[in-house]
């Protein structure tokens, strides 16, 4: 059996719904095991464009269970919009194609409000959430007064629950923000036909992933964001409210590390950011036009314009210390052709791996010859530019890392395969 980790290595966005997709054929199950609907993971499957915040990436391949484990925080409104969006594209989801744990947090409507409250208080000070309640809610879960998903799908232990915590949030919405309370019936009657189409995907996931195990099965772990959007180890304040790097798939899913046997960090040819934070390698020109446009970076959760600057390889290296990573997966290679020369941050002036504090950071800079031609029709390493293939080399040389897969456009036939982990 085994288990194989996807985990973002810069600061999300990188692609990894693809890689999840490619990987999941030969995968049981595909489990999301944190972060909430504040990430999008974007799939392109025959020209058909389909994009995911708390649905599983496996979700196109019929016999693949999608689990949303523990560690995630979920929006019912939202994961029923992704039914729904589905479905008319022709995926009707049973219980057999997805399963929720029990044991996952709900973010309800007042976490929505307080996080869109807070960020508007904060004025010029805003951290840049996405104000969908992911903050709010993990705060809850951390102080033990969270709602679980096996609450809400009970009528009776969720109205109790929810009559007990509302008038504290209802003092914080309106004293603390002079925001307008909620209700105990606008909150009930809003969830309870939400909980009633869930109620039949609402598993013990844990028993079911250990069920596989033991089976011997192949099981495929998602995680959301990037790894340096880690409460811990990203680029504090500017993070996410849970553990993004690839350690969090046990605790985030309820298996223990013997389990994991392949680690795959995704990464951009170059760096994007949404939101406010350190970005040492952007680049505030042509240059950064050029990757917006051509990549097309813009939030799948947002629509916000993404910050693109240089790959940034010190970035990387510790990446892959964080994450153990064993694979790399590098994506939209294709995006830089037609810059003349490409660059590639190989440290940082004055230290040897990366400094605590990247907003003061002077980047160093190797330059390379860039390449004219088209790659989204290439299929094998062999028939990519010389100039683009001693670029992808510089890159392995410099994070330690081979690049087992190079992605060289959205669709999931555009792809360059160099390790079997990657064969479906």
């Amino acid at each position: 059996m085994a288990g194989t980790v996807v985990v973002g290595t810069q600061w999300g966005d990188e692609g990894k719904g693809k890689v999840v997709d490619v990987l999941a054929p030969r995968a049981a199950m595909v489990v999301r095991y944190q972060g909430g609907n504040n990430a999008g993971h974007t799939l392109v499957v025959a020209g058909h464009k389909t994009v995911l915040h708390l649905v599983p990436s496996g979700i196109l391949h019929p016999g693949t269970l999608c689990v949303v484990g523990n560690g995630v925080v979920l929006d019912p409104v939202v994961i029923l919009r992704e039914f729904d969006a589905l479905a008319a594209a022709g995926r009707h989801l049973t219980p057999e194609d997805l399963v929720i744990s029990s044991r996952a947090q709900v973010i309800l409507p007042w976490h929505r409000e307080l996080d869109r409250l807070r960020e508007q208080a904060r004025g010029g000070d805003a951290i840049g959430t996405t104000g969908k309640g992911i903050g709010p809610c993990y705060e809850d879960k951390a102080a033990r007064r969270g709602i679980r998903v096996g609450d809400l799908v009970d009528p009776e232990r969720f109205r109790a629950r929810v009559s007990a915590l509302l008038p504290e949030k209802n003092r914080m919405i309106t004293e603390w923000f002079g925001g307008e309370p909620l209700t105990l019936d606008r909150v009930v009657s809003e969830l309870a036909p939400l909980a009633e189409r869930l109620r039949p995907h609402v598993r013990d996931t844990v028993a079911l992933l250990h069920q596989a195990v033991r089976g011997g099965q192949e099981l495929l772990f998602e995680g959301a964001q990037g790894t340096f959007l880690d409460i811990d180890h990203g680029t504090y304040p500017f993070v996410t409210s849970s553990n993004t790097v690839a350690g969090a798939a046990c605790a985030g899913s309820g298996v223990g590390p013997s389990v994991l046997t392949h680690v795959v960090g995704i990464a951009k040819a170059y760096t994007t950011r949404v939101g406010w934070g350190p970005f040492p390698t952007e680049c505030e020109d042509a240059v950064g036009d050029h990757l917006r446009s051509v990549g097309q970076e813009y939030g799948s959760t947002t629509g916000r314009p993404r910050r693109c600057g240089w790959f940034d390889a010190a970035l990387l290296r510790t990446s892959v210390m964080l994450n153990g990573l064993t694979h790399i997966a590098l994506t939209k290679l294709d995006v830089l052709s037609g810059l003349p020369t490409v660059r590639i941050c190989v440290g940082y002036r004055g230290h040897v791996g990366l400094p605590d504090d990247l907003g003061v950071a002077e980047p160093l800079y190797e330059d390379m010859p860039g390449w004219v031609e088209d790659l989204t029709g290439c299929r094998s390493f062999d028939e990519l530019p010389a100039t683009c293939q001693a670029y992808v080399k510089r890159l392995e040389q410099l994070v330690g890392v081979e690049a087992g897969l190079i992605s060289v456009g959205p669709g999931r036939a555009q792809t360059i395969v160099r390790d079997p982990l990657f064969l479906g």
